[in-house]
């Protein structure tokens, strides 16, 4: 599709399904190398597969990032493929279960501080040695629920929390080494979370969420990783610590707005990318 992201090697964690896939396959087709982190039973080879047909360059690897060790051979298998890394974007992240905090259980907290926020600390220690080499950048996902707290999402919320403000830290420590630090927002995206059938939200869950929303529908993976392909790039080379929401205006919405929004709004882009994956991912199966 273009040249934006020529010459760059990348790490994309999360990257066999939903968003993950579509940045993945973004860079991909904008002319980066990338490594495909994922869980063993994520399709990353599938989607590393993918990209090498469609004339990229890519390679997966299959273990739990939150893991030190599996962080730093993450990194190490970037610099020996592809001899350096540019960019690290941590897309890795769970949503296990929707509960009122009373009833919101310890294993599924202690899961998404494992795999929510230890993997992007661990992938983000691992990675700056050499993002200092290259002057690259960290790009991290942070959500809706970071900035402005969800109800039986709190724990959630939490924990994008911490992103936010990790990665607002990070950009002012790391700039005396040319590292920018940004962060996606995403709100309610057509993947396995928000879907009744696929993730832990319940059917009138789904229906206020899009109710909720200004353009009345759920964004894309590939409306997404847009906005993840131009942080990642030259183009945003005096943007640091910045939270770009990618979230249909919910975030700012006042009250069930979306039912009013203009049907060309309501109307999803068809997108360029062959995603496979994106309703896969469930993470309600913890491990």
């Amino acid at each position: 599709m273009g040249n934006r992201l020529e010459g760059k090697v990348a790490i994309v964690t999360g990257g066999g399904t939903g968003i993950g896939e579509a940045i993945a396959k973004k860079f991909a087709a904008e002319g980066a190398s990338v490594v495909v982190a994922g869980f063993p039973e994520d399709p990353v080879e599938q989607v590393a597969k993918d990209i090498m047909e469609q004339g990229g360059a890519a390679i997966a690897f299959s273990r739990d990032i939150s893991s030190e060790a599996n962080a730093k051979s993450c990194v190490e298998l970037a610099v020996k493929q592809f001899g350096k890394l540019d960019i690290l974007i941590n897309n890795a992240g769970v949503f296990p279960e929707v509960n009122l905090l009373q009833d919101y259980t310890t294993e599924g907290f202690e899961y998404m501080l494992k795999n929510n926020i230890h993997s992007a600390f661990q992938m983000s220690k691992a990675a700056l040695p050499e993002l200092h080499k290259t002057k690259g950048n960290i790009v991290s996902a942070g959500s809706e629920a970071g900035m402005i707290g969800i109800a039986q999402n709190s724990p959630y919320g939490g924990t994008k929390g911490f992103i936010h403000a990790f990665m607002k830290g990070l950009a002012v420590e790391q700039a005396q080494f040319g590292v920018r630090c940004n962060i996606v927002g995403p709100g309610p995206i057509d993947t396995a979370w928000t879907h009744d059938s696929t993730g832990p939200m319940d059917s009138k869950m789904v229906k206020t969420m899009k109710e909720a929303t200004p353009m009345g529908r759920r964004g894309t993976p590939e409306e997404v990783a847009n906005v993840y392909l131009f942080l990642a790039s030259e183009e945003a080379s005096y943007v640091t610590g910045a939270l770009y929401m990618v979230d249909g205006g919910i975030t700012v919405a006042k009250g069930g707005v979306g039912t009013e929004a203009d049907a060309s709004m309501k109307k999803q882009p068809d997108g360029e990318l062959e995603l496979k994956h994106s309703k896969d991912g469930h993470t309600s199966i913890r491990k």
